[in-house]
């Protein structure tokens, strides 16, 4: 069920992080991977190694999947180097963490262009390497649905995604590709060390989850591989969310 051998996984964003957790899960299951970055090539090669050295291929890519034209280039290069595309993890997110009273057009623009936008290019350009088999996640956050300080830009575009999941599942069900959000609760990376009250945050996060701890990269990662086994051919167009019972909270 999850022996993704010959098969090609590419994940956005996957240098570090949520997106290099979910990277080598398909890589110690046998998938060739396709390492996406846009700033840390160092850690983009590192990881890329680590995913080698498990015994399968990598290709490491730069670039930014708010450009059209780099989605184009990257998408070519997959299909010229594996000339197919069994698994598509749109990971990779960007935005300024401001007051909603001080967000200006570019902050909104950016943060949907990389965070939901994003997700529309790739599976337009993703969808013929497919075949008419395949699955497409988006990674999300509880920010979609619920009001978190300074996160108003970042919050609507996860919001955006996760509806345009539900509109990609609709059109690609009957291609046979599935279509699903992962939406994670808190997780300590390097992109919540931007939050000017991360430690707060956090402590705060871990006293109200149930379960007693934060999520991990990896946790985010098994349900990836879940998603993409065959034991989910009938979860599609859903936001399964990991957060270890923190949003069931009143």
């Amino acid at each position: 069920m999850f022996n993704f051998k010959a098969k090609v996984a590419l994940v956005t964003g996957s240098s570090r992080g949520i997106g290099k957790a979910i990277a080598m899960a398909f890589a110690d299951r046998g998938a060739d991977i396709v390492v996406n970055y846009v700033r840390h090539r160092g850690e983009a090669e590192k990881t890329a190694a680590a995913i080698e050295a498990k015994g399968v291929n990598c290709l490491v890519v730069k670039a930014n999947v708010a450009k059209d034209d780099d989605v184009d280039k990257m998408l070519a290069m997959v299909g010229d180097r594996f000339g197919r595309l069994d698994f598509l993890v749109s990971n990779a997110a960007s935005g300024v963490l401001k007051p909603v009273m001080e967000l200006s057009s570019r902050h909104w623009n950016w943060a949907m262009d990389i965070n939901a936008r994003s997700l529309l290019i790739l599976a337009q350009r993703a969808v013929p390497l497919m075949g008419g088999c395949g699955r497409i996640m988006a990674v999300s956050s509880l920010g979609a649905v619920r009001a978190i300080e300074n996160y108003t830009a970042v919050g609507a575009s996860k919001a955006a995604l996760e509806s345009l999941v539900r509109h990609l599942a609709v059109e690609l069900g009957p291609k046979g590709i599935l279509v699903n959000t992962i939406s994670a609760g808190a997780v300590d990376t390097e992109a919540l060390k931007k939050f000017p009250n991360r430690r707060q945050i956090l402590d705060a996060a871990r006293n109200r989850t149930p379960v007693g701890r934060l999520v991990t990269p990896a946790d985010v990662a098994d349900i990836a591989i879940f998603l993409a086994s065959e034991m989910a051919g009938m979860i599609h167009g859903q936001t399964i969310v990991v957060d270890g019972g923190y949003a069931i909270r009143a």
